[in-house]
């Protein structure tokens, strides 16, 4: 991964799925991250985001195959795209 990969957007969900979706990343070597506005607006003491509502980013580098996991595992889901 390049020093300037920048981070894309290719999930929101319940923090099981995406739990089950780092998992899945990891065993593919694929990088990720979390932001869950939620916890973080509780943490610093005012609301933000909605609960049980999670996103998963992955470095733009990988995110073809990241998006491909998404549409395996959660066929029914969108993979969110913000191209």
């Amino acid at each position: 991964m390049s020093s300037e990969d920048t981070f894309k957007h290719v999930y929101t969900g319940s923090e099981v799925n995406i739990q089950y979706l780092q998992e899945l990343f990891s065993k593919a070597s694929i990088p990720s991250r979390v932001k869950n506005d939620f916890d973080s607006g509780l943490r610093a003491g005012f609301g933000g985001g909605l609960p049980g509502q999670v996103q998963l980013f992955v470095p733009a580098s990988h995110r073809g195959e990241a998006e491909a996991i998404v549409r395996a595992t959660f066929p029914n889901d969108e993979v969110d795209s913000d191209e």
